[in-house]
């Protein structure tokens, strides 16, 4: 059936209610957005879904989240865990809400108990809530830092990790195998009440998740001591972070938090950033502002779900507030608290420390000076996750720490998604620790600087909407992958690896052998003088990422390097 068959189907049958139906014949007229709605199924990936919001085969909507779990519920069945229940929980996007109850309703339906919090609570705490309440799944309602025209459907798995290798694809097929929509069933929520199938939780499980992370605190009496004066500018930016992060702060001991007023509250309109995403400069205007008007040392920024965390830190020398990339904010929390841990006799000596391709090189520095197991994986913390299932099930390493360089890091094992609710608290507990040493965080991340050398790293995002935009990406990959590159700008490429076929080519030897990892859509080039490079298109939003790394002898040194690295890249995609 052609896109335009589908529209038809869609405004017609009596599978689809009215609302459907009248959003639908307003873009009669439209061809190329009938198109972009119906010339394919949002496809339930490895990621889940995600999608822009609105009617039609290619978007977020109740027939196709209904679809997801009604395949997921199918999957549960059959693995025979029903009665462990799945917990869920949503961020503060459109629909959100209405999405949640619909999964809750459609798994109750199947005989799955659910778990629903009450209210829009962070991605950590589901991750945090699917181990403490021992469910067999957990689903979170989220479009993480997509702009708010998307929402999303990421499923996890009784280690409270995102779905992985074999398990996603199994559930990807159950997916696909519901062909029609009159397959979802329905049960009202009386009914799922009734028979014991839907549970609300609330505060019990935030005190619980709070008590879990105050516990990772390292030097609480420093805390409380400099938390007295230290000052905190924090945005959720409009996002789930404030149910809990300001709390958290507060009972550890920092007595000048200032939530940015604008954005404390949750709004899926994201009415004072175009893009709520702490990676991007621009979200953080607000936030700034007022870091000037209360001086603040440190301004923290969470995105909707509450997994990433962006940072500008107060550089007392120049006065001015100093960003830090993904990278450098969780390195310096690893600096931190490893060494710590180290002085006071509690790192242990079989702990791992986790990190991923298109990572900082600056991690494998540090686990190596701590005598850490460095593991490297694939991009997505859930790969993390599968590492961490792996050590608790063997117990031959301990979990140390875990981070991926998009602004996402994991401060202990009791959960197993990225967390910036702890990261928000592990930042501010370093910035005590140092401030008692009569040194900024700016100072500490300079440090770190001098004691590894000069690591740097930047990303580039070429966004290709619609139809043409996927076939230009897969082109531009293609055209990459059968391309012998032995040069990118002004080194030569040492070993290739092209992830999707398993190999590693040694370039000067012509030797061939095998990745370890497994496959996926990424073309990796290690260069010349700890230099690399990496592209990939994103799993979740129409780009192709183009990822790069180098080390220099100084900041002016490696910043040089990096910009002509960055420029060899792009006109090499082109």
């Amino acid at each position: 059936m052609n896109y335009l068959e589908e529209y038809k189907k869609w405004c017609e049958s009596s599978e689809f209610d009215e609302e459907t139906k009248k959003e639908l014949l307003e873009i009669k007229n439209d061809e190329k957005e009938i198109e972009d709605r119906f010339y394919k199924e949002l496809e339930f990936g490895t990621a889940g879904l995600r999608g822009v919001i609105g009617a039609g085969t290619n978007r977020m909507n109740k027939y196709t989240v209904g679809k997801a779990t009604q395949g997921l519920a199918n999957y549960i069945l059959e693995q025979g865990t029903k009665d462990k229940g799945v917990a869920i929980s949503y961020d503060s996007r459109r629909m959100s809400k209405e999405f949640s109850m619909q999964t809750a309703l459609i798994l109750n339906a199947n005989g799955i108990k659910t778990y629903l919090f009450e209210n829009l609570r962070p991605v950590p705490e589901l991750s945090f809530a699917v181990r403490e309440l021992g469910c067999t799944a957990g689903v979170m309602i989220t479009a993480s830092h997509n702009p708010p025209k998307y929402n999303g459907y990421k499923v996890y798995w009784d280690d409270g990790s995102q779905i992985v290798a074999p398990r996603d694809k199994d559930i990807i097929a159950k997916v696909r195998a519901v062909e029609s929509f009159q397959e979802i069933k329905e049960i009202s929520r009386q009914d799922a009440e009734e028979n014991g199938l839907f549970h609300i939780i609330g505060k019990e499980m935030d005190d619980k998740y709070l008590n879990i992370l105050k516990s990772k605190v390292l030097n609480p009496e420093i805390v409380k001591e400099e938390g007295k004066t230290l000052k905190v500018v924090y945005t959720p930016l409009h996002g789930t972070g404030n149910t809990v992060a300001e709390k958290l702060l507060n009972e550890i001991g920092l007595e000048n938090v200032y939530v940015v007023p604008e954005q404390k509250d949750p709004d899926g309109e994201f009415p004072t950033v175009s893009y709520p995403n702490p990676e991007d400069k621009k979200a953080f205007k607000l936030a700034l502002e007022l870091a000037d008007k209360v001086d603040a040392d440190v301004v923290l920024a969470t995105d909707p779900d509450a997994d990433r965390l962006g940072i500008f830190a107060k550089d007392t020398k120049t006065g001015k507030y100093m960003e830090y990339t993904g990278n450098m904010s969780a390195l310096l929390i690893a600096e931190y608290r490893i060494s710590q841990m180290k002085e006071k006799g509690i790192l242990p000596e079989n702990g791992m420390f986790i990190t991923t391709i298109v990572s900082s090189d600056l991690a494998k520095a540090i686990a190596k000076n701590y005598n850490l197991k460095c593991f490297e994986v694939l991009t997505g913390f859930k790969n993390i996750g599968a590492i961490m299932r792996m050590a608790e099930e063997t117990k031959k390493y301990e979990y140390v720490f875990g981070f991926e360089e998009s602004y996402g890091c994991l401060i202990g094992d009791y959960a197993r998604d990225k967390d910036g609710i702890a990261a928000v608290m592990a930042l501010c507990e370093a910035a005590c620790y140092y401030r008692s040493k009569g040194k900024t965080l700016w100072d500490a991340m300079n440090d770190i600087y001098e004691k590894y050398g000069y690591y740097k790293e930047t990303q580039v995002s070429i966004v290709l909407e619609g139809s043409e935009g996927a076939e230009k990406i897969k082109e531009m990959m293609t055209n990459m992958r059968n391309t012998e590159i032995e040069k990118i700008g002004d080194y030569k490429v040492v070993t290739f690896k092209d992830i999707e076929k398993d190999i590693v080519k040694d370039m000067k030897t012509g030797e061939i052998t095998k990745t370890g990892l497994p496959k996926s859509n990424v073309l990796y080039y290690e260069l010349e003088d700890n230099c690399w490079c990496c592209v990939r298109p994103s799993g979740t939003e129409p780009k192709i990422k183009l990822y790069m790394g180098i080390k220099g002898n100084s900041d002016e040194d490696a910043t040089n390097k990096l910009e002509k690295l960055k420029e060899a890249m792009e006109e090499l995609v082109k």
